[in-house]
């Protein structure tokens, strides 16, 4: 099974709290993404396209698996920093 998804990684969990809000306020998460993450895909809107199992860090992929397509995680900690999760597809 794959799964594409869009994120919005940030340094601290504090901004990932507010940018969360923010989505769940109907803010456009491809917009926030474009302006607020530090992962290369913000020029994607957040996109990172399909993956597969052990293709991404363990907290991210099990936070993936958990969403339903079209749902929007809660802040989720890696080593990377905090992401917030839109789940976009499943294959």
């Amino acid at each position: 099974m794959e799964f594409r998804a869009s994120h919005i990684l940030v340094k601290d969990q504090t901004t990932a709290e507010k940018l969360y809000e923010r989505v769940k306020k109907g803010e456009s998460f491809q917009s926030l993404a474009h302006q607020y993450s530090t992962c290369p895909s913000k020029s994607k809107g957040g996109d990172l396209g399909w993956f597969g199992p052990g293709q991404m860090v363990a907290p991210f992929e099990n936070a993936v698996r958990k969403l339903s397509t079209g749902a929007i995680s809660k802040p989720v900690k890696t080593q990377f920093g905090w992401h917030i999760i839109k789940k976009t597809g499943v294959r």
